[in-house]
């Protein structure tokens, strides 16, 4: 384990982390942004991520190049709800897993995340296209319920269409009509 490595990794997991808590204020979910990706720093994470830091993409799709999987990526993905693989569930007709609808600030979390990680790992090409365009790229590998996929896609298309201030008021609308429905 390189110290370089380890340092380049932790301070680009720190500056995802950042972006994604600022992403979330915006949207009117600062818990969960205080929370995001608090496993990262776990040692399970932490070290798969060091010893598969690039730096311009996540350490996981290199480590599965190499192993053919991430455990790193399966302990992520079991504890963190914005993730749309955490959300699969056995269905007992079926006898297969399946994915299941996510709650609303998940969704919106998940949206977070990908605007901070386009943002970090495409630097300088970034612009608010870029989310939807790498949604896109591999939406039909994705198993994803369709109601999840229905409203990340809109919130992605409403950032490339017209930017993040009018996607943030759009969510913080949205949160607003779920909370008064209830």
């Amino acid at each position: 384990m390189s110290i370089k490595n380890a340092l380049n990794h932790f301070r680009t997991i720190t500056k995802h982390r950042h972006k994604v808590m600022l992403h979330c204020f915006k949207a009117g979910i600062p818990l969960q942004g205080l929370k995001h990706d608090l496993s990262k720093y776990s040692p399970t994470e932490f070290s798969e991520g060091v010893r598969y830091y690039q730096g311009n993409r996540s350490p996981n799709d290199r480590c599965r190049e190499v192993n053919g999987c991430s455990r790193a990526w399966m302990h992520h993905k079991g504890r963190n709800k914005h993730h749309f693989e955490y959300w699969t569930d056995y269905n007992n007709t079926t006898h297969v897993s399946e994915p299941v609808e996510m709650p609303l600030n998940y969704v919106i979390e998940m949206f977070c995340d990908r605007v901070a990680a386009s943002k970090i790992y495409g630097k300088d090409k970034y612009s608010d296209r870029s989310p939807l365009d790498y949604y896109n790229s591999r939406k039909d590998f994705r198993r994803i319920h369709p109601n999840t996929a229905k409203l990340l896609e809109e919130l992605l298309i409403i950032l490339a269409d017209k930017g993040e201030k009018e996607t943030f008021r759009y969510i913080r609308s949205l949160r607003k009509e779920y909370k008064n429905a209830k």
